[in-house]
């Protein structure tokens, strides 16, 4: 039922899937007690607070753009990306490096990885979605050509370390809670945060370099610009040090359209089997 609709919602212009997204943003955010809560605590404790409002529309606006990103034709979703700052991209490829690309929930971070995948092959960390139903949806979207699924488990990683050894391209999505023993506590926006490490242990492992990417939502359905930008935060050496720079690198990246960012995702929780830290505030 829901590929169907989302099929469907996908023939639609995107300025009126943007407007229709506007208008879902506001009646989730007045519908939903604990929606409202945590977009507030998050987008406020970050000190965005000026961009709530417009947070609620971008937030509605991405939901129903994911139509248009994974179900129409991919030369079509194309047409509505321009790319920026691709030198930056390219010369790690010419020097056979390998690219890790850290792509926050940032704007329509979806579309990245096929803007990528249009220049060259691209592997991304995936997790299966919760809910079985979504499952065909998300993974027949994200299955382009050139852009390959690795499983968020060790053979996955495997492949991620395999694919930047022979000089190729990766994405994770560095704010995305990580699992029981997959992550470090470390500060994001002033507060506690459970952060991967996978990252930064795959640049230490490969000498592949960091590439942060965001792709910013230009108002009035106008498209979608795909920027790509120089990691320039100094990892160090433990876990905890290096979480804390890639916290950082994403709290630089919000702050270039702060009300774009996924502030309902609840950054902030325990996964099971991880003690929290002490004199760490209630968790949101």
């Amino acid at each position: 039922m829901l590929i169907t609709v989302f099929r469907l919602l996908s023939h639609l212009p995107l300025p009126i899937l943007h407007a229709m997204g506007a208008t879902l943003g506001w009646l989730v955010y007045l519908a939903s007690p604990s929606y409202r809560r945590l977009l507030s605590e998050n987008i406020h404790r970050a000190g965005h607070a000026a961009y709530r409002s417009a947070a609620i529309r971008e937030s509605g606006k991405s939901i129903l753009e994911l139509a248009f990103v994974w179900c129409a034709p991919p030369a079509r979703v194309l047409r509505c990306a321009t790319v920026e700052n691709w030198e930056l991209v390219q010369a790690a490829l010419d020097a056979k490096q390998g690219v890790i690309f850290l792509t926050p929930h940032l704007g329509c971070f979806e579309i990245i990885a096929q803007s990528i995948a249009a220049r060259t092959p691209l592997t991304v960390l995936y997790r299966p979605p919760h809910k079985d139903a979504l499952k065909p949806l998300i993974e027949g979207a994200r299955a382009r050509e050139n852009l390959m699924l690795a499983a968020a488990n060790l053979s996955g990683v495997r492949a991620l370390f395999k694919c930047l050894k022979k000089g190729g391209a990766i994405g994770l999505l560095p704010d995305q809670t990580p699992q029981h023993g997959e992550g470090v506590w470390a500060d994001f926006f002033g507060k506690p945060a459970y952060t991967m490490t996978l990252s930064a242990k795959l640049h230490q492992l490969s000498g592949a370099p960091i590439i942060l990417s965001y792709a910013e939502r230009l108002p009035f359905g106008r498209g979608y610009i795909v920027r790509f930008i120089r990691f320039e935060e100094v990892l160090g050496e433990t876990p905890e040090t290096q979480a804390t720079a890639i916290n950082r690198a994403m709290e630089k990246l919000i702050a270039r359209c702060p009300a774009q960012y996924f502030w309902s995702y609840n950054r902030y929780k325990v996964p099971h089997g991880v003690a929290v830290p002490e004199n760490t505030p209630g968790q949101a």
